[in-house]
Order: structure tokens, then C-alpha cells, then sequence
């Protein structure tokens, strides 16, 4: 099951990330050879137009071919004829559907898990509470921790768990006012940080759902960027990255967490752990897409804005070999991860 889950959500993700740049390329007047889900021999394929469509034998994967996309074309509809912006528009239309699918997901998310949660603190749950006596009132909603601004219950907790002396500096409002709170503090019981307050809830309404939903979608984008810089700095290393074999393993924990040996699968969790999941995966791979590394959508941006500042175009023969070398590097990068990902399963 787990397996079938994990392909489900990956080829939602990059079929809606095609249809992203399929769809503007179509507004912009761009010639589409090929829309094709998955990868590997066609096992159906349709001609309607221009356009060929086809399902591929591989459930993993997926391409929208335009005319001109990696070589010259002479078609007055091909890509690389095109405007500048027009070009950026499509390159970019992928990214922007799946943060677009990410804040759906996380707005069903929101609704299903309803009361929604707030970083405001409802009480302590005692009065002699650590945090409390360290500085912490009731009332108080919490906006920053140790620098990082924080946008919703998950960056609360992102900060918790990443913590190494359980102290922390706070800025919060208070009566309307910012206050900064230098050396709040919690208690370590059985080896792991006391979180000793709870926070309010927050009734689900229209504008309560989408407000959080946005905030989380900026959370979980922000997060990558974080990751990127922890791996610069060496708290992490390339062992800690997870591949599609990672988030197999991953799916399977949820289901095991989600089921009971005498009741089964309990399916309404599952599904709310599979929402959040789901749109984890696809704001990161959104956002991944967007750095500016060859083969990488960010990549191409790169070299469409190197061509509005030139007023002339890189060749395509120089732009195609870079990003020829790219792929080569991300492949390389997705083995290692994969292999990584095996042995953890041993």
C-alpha cells in the first residue's frame, strides 16, 4: 500500500507541475509537441491537434515537450521565439502549481483537523511551569524564537525539537505590545524538552482556514531553504537527505502509526497525515525547482534573465550542455540518496 501511495502522490505532483507549464505555453501561443504522464513506452497515446498525449508504462514521471525547448527552431511558435517574459511565465508556471496544489492541500488539511491551532498561550499546566516562572504569560502570542519568525504552530515546534539547551529568547505581544523575552526556559524530562503550555484554538471559518493555510505553505517552503543552509554549514550531511525510497519508508511509518491491530487502518487520520505530507512534498519540490541550478527550472530562469540583461540569448548549444551536466550531477545526487535511503531500511 504504502508503495502505491507514494506513487499516487509523486505523479500527482509532476503531472500538476507539467500541466503548469503546459497550460501557460498554450496562453503564451507556445507549440506543444507532447503532454505525456509517467515515462518509458506509451501504453496509450491520443493526437488531438498539435498536440500528442500519452500515458507512459512507468507511473513515475512526466514531460511537457515543446517546440523549440532545447534547440533552435525556426516555427514562428516555437519557444525559444518568444518574449523574454513570456518564456519566464512558462519556465515559472510549474513552480507556481505546485505551491498552488500545496495551499489546497493545506487548506483540505486545515478543515479536516479543524479547531485550528494557534501560537498563542492558553495557560500552563501548572503554576509553578518553567516557562512560565522564566517569563511566559498566558495571552501571549508567540512571534519569534531564537530569531526565526514564527508563522504557525510548526515553526513552534521545528524550533523545540531543533533545540540543544532548552533556552530560548522570544519576542511575543502582549496587551498589544511587543515584548522581548531573553532565556525562557523548559524542563528535560526522560531526556526530552517539556513543552509546558498550551495554546488556544482558533475557530475554522473561511478566513481562519486560508490565513493559516498560507502560513503554513510559507512554513513548510522556508523549511528547505533552512535545510540548504544547515547542509552548508555541516549540521546535517547528505546522509540525513531522503529520495522517493525515504518517503516510501516514511508513508509506511504513518500507516503503521495509523493502525491498530484490532480496529485496522484508521483512515481518517491516515488521510489528514497524507494531506500534510503531500503538500510537504510538493512546496519543497516547488521551491527546489525554483534554486538556481542547472536542469532545475531556476536554472533556466537564470539564463532567460543572463538574455534580458545581454538583449541577446546564450547559445543554445553552450545553455543545453550546461544543463546537460546539471542533470548528470542531480542523477548522481539522487543515487547517492537513494543508496543512503536503502541502507537505512537495514
Amino acid at each position: 500500500m504504502k508503495i502505491l501511495i507514494a506513487i499516487l502522490i509523486f505523479e500527482i505532483i509532476i503531472v500538476i507541475h507539467e500541466f503548469g507549464h503546459f497550460i501557460v505555453a498554450k496562453m503564451c501561443g507556445v507549440k506543444v509537441n507532447e503532454f505525456s504522464i509517467g515515462l518509458g513506452p506509451a501504453i496509450f497515446k491520443k493526437q488531438k491537434g498539435e498536440t500528442l498525449y500519452a500515458l507512459r508504462i512507468v507511473p513515475f514521471g512526466g514531460y511537457c515537450a515543446m517546440e523549440g525547448e532545447d534547440k533552435d527552431s525556426d516555427d514562428d511558435r516555437s519557444f525559444n521565439k518568444k518574449s523574454v517574459p513570456k518564456r519566464m511565465a512558462i519556465v515559472l508556471a510549474g513552480i507556481v502549481m505546485n505551491l498552488i496544489l500545496g495551499f489546497v492541500l493545506l487548506v483540505i488539511y486545515t478543515v479536516v483537523t479543524a479547531p485550528i491551532t494557534s501560537t498563542t498561550v492558553s495557560k500552563f499546566d501548572s503554576e509553578t511551569a518553567r516557562s512560565h516562572v522564566t517569563g511566559l504569560e498566558a495571552g501571549d502570542e508567540i512571534v519569534s524564537i531564537n530569531g526565526m519568525h514564527i508563522f504557525t504552530d510548526m515553526d513552534m515546534s521545528y524550533q523545540f525539537q531543533n533545540d540543544e539547551d532548552s533556552v530560548f529568547e522570544m519576542e511575543v505581544i502582549r496587551n498589544g505590545e511587543k515584548i522581548k523575552l531573553e532565556n525562557v526556559a523548559f524542563d528535560i524530562k526522560d531526556e526530552k524538552m517539556h513543552i509546558d503550555f498550551y495554546v488556544k484554538p482558533i475557530e475554522a471559518n473561511f478566513f481562519t482556514v486560508t490565513s493559516y493555510a498560507f502560513r503554513h505553505t510559507v512554513t513548510d517552503g522556508r523549511l528547505i531553504y533552512i535545510t540548504l543552509i544547515d547542509m552548508i554549514t555541516g549540521k546535517y550531511s547528505l546522509r540525513d537527505l531522503s529520495g522517493p525510497v525515504g518517503i516510501v519508508n516514511v508513508i509506511g511509518d504513518v500507516i503503521d502509526s495509523e493502525t491498530d491491530e484490532e480496529k485496522g487502518i484508521d483512515w481518517s487520520g491516515l488521510m489528514q497525515q497524507m494531506l500534510s505530507l503531500a503538500a510537504f512534498i510538493t512546496i519543497n519540490i516547488g521551491l527546489f525547482n525554483l534554486l538556481p541550478l542547472p536542469a532545475l527550472d531556476g536554472g533556466r530562469l537564470i539564463f532567460l534573465i543572463i538574455e534580458a540583461i545581454r538583449r541577446k540569448p546564450v547559445p543554445p548549444e553552450k545553455e543545453g550542455m550546461v544543463h546537460l551536466i546539471g542533470m548528470a550531477a542531480l542523477l548522481l545526487l539522487m543515487a547517492i540518496v537513494t543508496v543512503s535511503d536503502v541502507l537505512k531500511l537495514f
